[in-house]
C-alpha cells in the first residue's frame, strides 16, 4: 500500500486554517479529507519553522554583504598589484 502525498500548499492551508481556531480540527481534516492527527502534526510543524523563515532573510543578507566583501578586498588587492607595478615600469615614486 502506498503512502499518500500531500503538497506543500495543501499543508500550508490546513495549517493556516487550524492556526486560525474558528474551526475544530474534525471539521478541518473533514473539510480537507486528511485524517485529524494530520492537523495537528502539519499545524506544529508550521509553528516551529516559522521563526526560520525570519531567519533565513537576515542570514541571506549577512551572506551577501560577507560575498561582496570579499569581492571588493580582491579588487582592492589587483590595484594594489597595478598601482607598484605602474610604479615600477614608469619609475616614478609616489
Amino acid at each position: 500500500m502506498k503512502r499518500k502525498r500531500y503538497s506543500n500548499k495543501l499543508k500550508a492551508k490546513v495549517a493556516l486554517a487550524a492556526f486560525k481556531g474558528d474551526r475544530t480540527a474534525n471539521e478541518i481534516a473533514s473539510e480537507f479529507g486528511i485524517h485529524v492527527s494530520q492537523v495537528h502534526r502539519w499545524k506544529k510543524e508550521a509553528l516551529d519553522q516559522l521563526p526560520a523563515i525570519f531567519e533565513k532573510k537576515s542570514a541571506k543578507r549577512a551572506n551577501d554583504v560577507e560575498k561582496e566583501k570579499d569581492l571588493l578586498y580582491r579588487q582592492i588587492g589587483k590595484l594594489q598589484v597595478e598601482v607598484e607595478w605602474l610604479k615600477k615600469t614608469t619609475g616614478h615614486l609616489l
